[in-house]
């Protein structure tokens, strides 16, 4: 199966070129759906085989290259076109697969009757071919066409319903704004790439970090390379000071946000610094910087989420905020516990938004989440998935979040300090208090939605069936990474499989000083205890007595109202950004470096050409004798002046 791992990108692609050009005259929207489904259901068991065959394999043997063609000549510059199969590409595949699948089957139900209907599969497959290029690729180059493929697609969904607006504007706006700032970031990762090329005269993988662990590179070099990949990252992945357009994202369909912007696309900064884990280790001081922006990032959408009404914008900013954690992670050296939290967070975040789709869907379009109310009754497929996943994210023992969490905290306290451990148990705590605001508000409580208009239903089976298999995911996919402090070296599975890969990393990093078995099972039950209580002050307070929330809001109002504005920064960025930008356009580069500059060349090129031919044409009177005079006379200099000239 590792040597038709290509199959998992032409099967997507051929499944974006039958839907985009004959989806329209299929009309069918059952076949249409079959299509872009099947092929990525087909993909999902082509890597499924590809991981048993390489789980079968000696450790030292599990690395493939499958090569498809030669690629780029271009100087020194040599690229094939070709695909790393080892245990980091092969669990990001299955994720990428797995979850795809999932969501293509909802989307099925979610978006019958759409008329852009065979549009909308096509780019979903496109966005799976995009993605599996991105974390198959064996080098840069091929990684950064997926990159920049998955920034197309999310361009295209994004603003699918390009006629609809939303609370900043159109849906088109905001494609456009995910477009822009993810464009800033690709400029940081272009620029580290160019400079890999120039120190290891190579842009494959293998030869790259291999020179990377032995070439005497100086730390300076390390640290622009690695400052430059994680600009890319942060645009990629959402983080300060370029998360803005994720919230914003929201504006495209639901399973948009749960395909792109909440189990793959946003992950694909993580990957990249996980895949680059070396060159990061070689930087120590940018390895700080990718863990204090990644805190910093955790903490300040966490406390966002703890009022916005908007059910896929509280789980928007809890999606910027767990990626936080993942770049922390990355950022004290816990590579494998990053990427265990993006397969964690994939599994209840995609569920945490296919269960807000159903919501929107039975709730007939309405989003405000003070509009619902004891939904409960209404949903029971639904709440039953939705409270799984709720209790997974906030770190509750025994779900898949709780393992994944927990191994990040202790991961920062044991290579990052106190202080690291103290601001992530933190946002834990704040995690699970605006969930379960999010989920008492609701499926709980008071019915606050309009009862002649609004009929709360279920969703079909196409719906609830991948919110199901999504909820089982969410409940067991944690235990193939057990807590060392309880089951040892072996009980991390997860770990034990991506080792080999970050191997080099870690003999270049001093993780782990010397800390007890009784301070990280005091450290556990602390955070747990914590995201327990902020639980049960979210249902005291808006099951019981929602007087309390107004009155905290009352109280501290102008603290309210920061978090309500999301801190401001798209005010800020807008102010400072992009008003002097338009600005500067219109007055300098449109009235005078436009108008006055280049129209005052080519009109003055243009009124010279007509004054000059203004004189010449004087001499074309008409009359034939005076052209011949002139001949005469002409004649007769040239006469005189080869006369003189002997």
């Amino acid at each position: 199966m590792i040597n038709l791992i290509y199959l998992t990108t032409l099967l997507p692609l051929l499944g974006f070129l039958i839907n985009g050009l004959f989806g329209r005259k299929i009309k069918n929207e059952k076949v249409i759906g079959l299509i872009g489904s099947a092929t990525i259901g087909i993909s999902f068991l082509i890597v499924l085989g590809a991981f048993i065959q390489t789980l079968g394999l000696p450790i030292e043997e599990r690395s493939n290259t499958v090569n498809l063609f030669p690629w780029l000549n271009v100087g020194g510059l040599q690229i094939k076109f070709a695909y790393l199969v080892d245990q980091l590409s092969l669990t990001m595949s299955l994720i990428v697969t797995g979850v795809g699948f999932l969501i293509h089957v909802y989307s099925i139900g979610y978006m019958r009757g759409d008329k852009g209907f065979w549009r909308f599969f096509a780019y979903l497959n496109l966005f799976i071919f995009a993605m599996m290029n991105l974390v198959l690729g064996d080098n840069f180059v091929v990684l950064f066409l997926g990159w920049e493929g998955v920034g197309l697609c999310s361009y295209l969904l994004i603003g699918f319903w390009y006629d609809r607006k939303f609370e900043k504007g159109t849906t088109s706006q905001a494609a456009k704004k995910a477009f822009v700032v993810n464009r800033i970031g690709d400029f940081g990762f272009l620029l580290g790439m160019f400079l890999i090329f120039m120190t290891f005269d190579s842009l494959n993988f293998k030869e790259v970090f291999a020179r990377a662990a032995s070439f005497p590179v100086a730390e300076s070099t390390f640290g622009l390379i690695a400052l430059f990949l994680f600009i890319g990252a942060t645009g990629k992945s959402a983080q300060i000071p370029l998360f803005v357009w994720l919230p914003d994202a929201m504006a495209g369909p639901t399973p948009v946000s749960a395909l792109i912007h909440a189990a793959t696309m946003v992950t694909a900064g993580v990957y990249m610094v996980s895949r680059a884990s070396i060159i990061f280790a070689s930087a120590p001081v940018i390895m700080t910087v990718v863990a204090v922006v990644g805190l910093l990032t955790a903490l300040m959408a966490a406390s966002i989420g703890l009022v916005q009404n908007d059910i896929k914008k509280v789980l928007a900013y809890s999606t910027v905020s767990q990626l936080g954690y993942m770049f922390l992670a990355a950022g004290v050296g816990a590579f494998s516990a990053s990427i265990f939290h993006v397969m964690t967070h994939a599994f209840f975040k995609a569920l945490l938004f296919l269960g807000a789709g159903s919501v929107i869907h039975g709730m007939y379009d309405e989003q405000n989440i003070q509009k619902y109310g004891g939904l409960k009754k209404y949903m029971p497929k639904t709440f039953l998935t939705f409270f799984i996943a709720t209790l997974a994210i906030s770190g509750v023992p025994g779900l898949s979040g709780f393992f994944s969490k927990d191994e990040i905290l202790w991961s920062a306290y044991a290579n990052g300090g106190f202080v690291f451990w103290l601001i992530g148990a933190i946002t834990a705590m704040l995690t699970a208090f605006y969930m379960f605001r999010l989920v008492s508000l609701t499926f709980y409580g008071k019915e606050r939605f309009d009862h002649h208009n609004v009929h709360p239903h279920e969703s079909p089976a196409l719906m609830t069936v991948p919110l199901i298999i999504l909820a089982v995911l969410s409940v067991v996919g944690g235990y193939i990474g057990l807590p060392k402090v309880f089951f040892g070296e072996h009980g991390n599975l997860f770990e034990g499989w991506l080792e080999p890969i970050y191997a080099p990393a870690m003999n270049k990093l001093s993780l782990y000083g010397e800390h007890t078995h009784l301070e990280e099972i005091l450290l556990m039950t602390v955070s747990v205890a914590a995201a327990l209580s902020a639980i049960f002050f979210a249902l005291h307070v808006y099951r019981k007595n929602p007087q309390i929330a107004e009155n905290i809001s009352n109280k501290f109002k102008g603290f309210y109202n920061l978090l309500l504005n999301k801190y401001f920064v798209d005010e800020a960025y807008e102010a400072a950004v992009v008003q002097p930008i338009q600005k500067g356009s219109e007055k300098f580069l449109w009235k005078i470096f436009d108008v006055k500059f280049i129209d005052g060349i080519v009109n003055g090129v243009a009124s010279l050409v007509e004054n000059s031919s203004g004189v010449i044409r004087k001499i074309q009177t008409g009359i034939a004798q005076s052209y011949a005079l002139i001949m005469m006379a002409g004649i007769a200099l040239v006469l005189l002046w080869l006369i003189l000239s002997l």
